[in-house]
């Protein structure tokens, strides 16, 4: 067996498993923030792109129809991996992990009553600065700093909200401004290049930004202030292994640690006693196969599970647990590498609450998201 077709499967193949699988978890990420190109050859550059086109469609308490609440979005990268010596590597990655595009059509659009004007909108930027120094064949650590903007604007409106302070929180809005801060990855991995085998487990800690904030009901302005919210911590196992000439089996196990994102407006909290967004950890478990088929040709399927949590969600994030498939391809031409791929993801049954205790308006069933994504690097 030999290690280089491998490498070359390992590298295209694997990579376009997080460029097309639609993260979609907590109803904002949209990344992985993976460190795959630490491990390309030399020195090496990319662009990633991916289109996903969600369906996220139930009924109110009501009877009436949500129609789908989720706008298809895209988002692009770049990477750049620079090796200055035989032990020293470094990378640069501009991606964006985070985003939302929730918005319930009102009652007179055809949409929910419960919920109808209830939406979200989050934009995010991220850049990550990462070295990795390799003791030897086998043992390497990679450690760097990550830098992330962000920004969000939250609208709550319909029935499920009640009316007006003190009674309720319908067409309460929080604007959230744009916010720079910091953190930091370290991780460790393990490889055995003659069979193409790799295990790194990266940590990613926590981000804290301060966002300047204006809560209006209407057009009328109730408060500014900061909101403190944090990016959570995760962990990430990634895995791989030649199984048999040509053949690599690769995956990844990661836990996000969600229960340290809260919003938490101080206005907001005054009026309901609790913070507008809470969610759950997730683990996502990931696993694949690729092969290679000629010199230039190799191809991969990949399967993504993640289980279900409490049936009881946010309205911002609509969906409970998922399984998805990804098929993808990749060519390689001299220094050229391009991959392209397309996901299928089934997205699990939820139940929006609001209240408290946490009460459903809504149920969305039978939903799902199918993502186009493409990836050209070129090594030199």
């Amino acid at each position: 067996m030999t290690s280089k077709p491998i490498q070359i499967l390992a590298s295209g193949t694997a990579a376009i498993l997080i460029t097309t699988a639609p993260v979609l978890a907590a109803g904002i990420e949209r990344s992985t923030q993976s460190i795959g190109i630490l491990f390309e050859e030399g020195n090496y550059v990319e662009f990633n792109a991916q289109l996903t086109s969600p369906d996220v469609t139930g009924k109110d308490v009501l009877g009436y129809p949500t129609k789908n609440v989720a706008d298809d979005f895209n988002t692009v990268g770049i990477g750049y991996k620079h090796q200055f010596n035989e032990q020293l590597s470094g990378a640069l990655i501009v991606e964006h992990p985070y985003g939302a595009d929730i918005a319930y059509p009102t009652a007179a659009e055809g949409g929910s009553a419960m919920l109808g004007g209830t939406k979200a909108s989050v934009e995010s930027a991220h850049i990550s600065g990462i070295l990795r120094y390799k003791f030897n064949d086998s043992w390497a650590v990679h450690g760097g700093l990550r830098v992330t903007k962000a920004s969000a604007d939250v609208t709550l409106d319909g029935l499920a909200y009640g009316g007006a302070p003190p009674t309720g929180v319908s067409s309460y809005r929080a604007k959230l401004q744009d916010s720079t801060q910091a953190g930091w990855l370290a991780g460790f991995s393990w490889e055995r290049p003659d069979i193409a085998a790799r295990v790194a487990l990266t940590y990613y800690s926590e981000i804290e930004h301060e966002f300047d904030t204006e809560e209006r009901f209407g057009a009328m302005t109730v408060a500014k202030g900061t909101t403190k919210v944090k990016t959570p911590k995760q962990i990430a196992l990634d895995f791989q292994t030649g199984v048999a000439p040509g053949t690599l089996v690769f995956g990844q196990i990661r836990r996000v640690y969600w229960n340290d994102f809260r919003v938490d407006p101080a206005y907001f909290v005054g009026v309901t006693g609790d913070g507008l967004v809470e969610l759950e950890n997730a683990t996502t478990y990931t696993l694949g196969v690729g092969r290679q088929f000629t010199q230039n040709w190799a191809g991969s399927a990949s399967i993504t599970y993640e289980p279900e949590g409490d049936e009881l969600v946010s309205p911002l994030a609509p969906s409970n647990g998922k399984v998805g498939l990804t098929l993808a391809g990749t060519y390689t031409q001299a220094n050229w590498k391009i991959t392209g791929g397309i996901n299928y993801t089934k997205l699990g049954d939820a139940k929006p609450e609001t209240g408290t205790p946490d009460t459903a308006r809504a149920e969305m069933t039978d939903n799902d998201a199918l993502s186009l994504g493409l990836r050209i690097g070129y090594r030199f």
